[in-house]
């Protein structure tokens, strides 16, 4: 074989090989394959696993699907002014169907094109709309329109909201220092609100038990006066069967003729 032949021999395996082994290829678990023909987004999505294309002419450009995580810092004001630094992590995905309008209006490069930016815009929109404290005494429902107001901005584009976490809000020192004095002073109210219910509290015992005992008071003295022999009984039962030794006249004590059975002798 001629020395030419030999190489256009070769020439043809390089192009042969070249040929085979472009025109296939495999998609990573979790991605998709953006379909680009001569450079332009074809709309065609391939799946994950194995896939043909036409070597020279088409490309294809992995898109991660899978749950991402983008977290931004944020400077902003309250409603009544405050400055308040906050901290928000997002988890996103890209919707496999929306890969190639991804790429072809945001690009490859999403989170840092369009994500943050939507994210600082949105966080700074709503922290507008609450005061500093309701930031902290009403964090679900900011975070909920903070969520809410990303996803309206981001849906459009086939990226979808799965979880928004507010991670920190870091308000000024004066505001801190009059959080906690307010704090402070609704601890000391509270504490004098439960010592004056108790006080109070310990006078209505006090007014219940001299009650009780004015009405059993009120019961002995209605007895004795309903029945004089009460008193007599009562010494009676105290006696322990002693007389005086030494008296003067007669021996006065309790008539027990009024708690004998027997008759008296004539």
């Amino acid at each position: 074989m001629k020395p030419y032949a030999a190489l256009i021999v070769g020439v043809i395996v390089v192009i042969a090989l070249v040929i085979a082994f472009g025109s296939w290829g495999t998609i990573d678990a979790g991605h998709r394959g953006v379909v680009l023909r001569m450079g332009a987004v074809t709309g065609e999505i391939k799946p994950e696993g194995f896939y043909s294309k036409t070597p020279f002419v088409d490309h294809i450009v992995p898109m991660d699907v899978r749950m991402q995580k983008e977290q931004v810092e944020t400077d902003g004001a309250s409603k009544d002014l405050q400055s308040v630094k906050t901290v928000v992590a997002l988890n996103l995905s890209v919707l496999p169907d929306k890969c190639a309008l991804l790429y072809q209006t945001i690009g490859a490069d999403y989170l840092q094109t369009a994500v943050a930016p939507a994210m600082q815009e949105s966080i700074k929109a709503i922290i507008a709309q609450y005061t500093a404290e309701e930031l902290v005494s009403k964090r679900e429902d900011v975070r909920e329109a903070i969520a809410k107001l990303i996803g309206e901005k981001l849906n459009p584009l086939g990226l979808k909201i799965e979880a928004l976490n507010i991670v920190n809000f870091d308000f000024s020192a004066s505001f801190n220092q009059a959080i906690e004095a307010k704090v402070t002073a609704e601890q000391n109210a509270l504490a004098a609100k439960n010592l004056l219910s108790q006080k109070e509290f310990e006078a209505q015992q006090t007014v219940a038990i001299a009650k009780g005992k004015a009405d059993a008071m009120q019961i002995e003295a209605n007895a004795l006066r309903d029945n004089p022999m009460i008193l007599q009984l009562r010494a009676l039962e105290k006696w322990d069967g002693t007389l005086p030794k030494v008296t003067s006249g007669a021996v006065p004590f309790i008539d027990v003729s009024h708690f004998s059975d027997k008759p008296t002798a004539k």
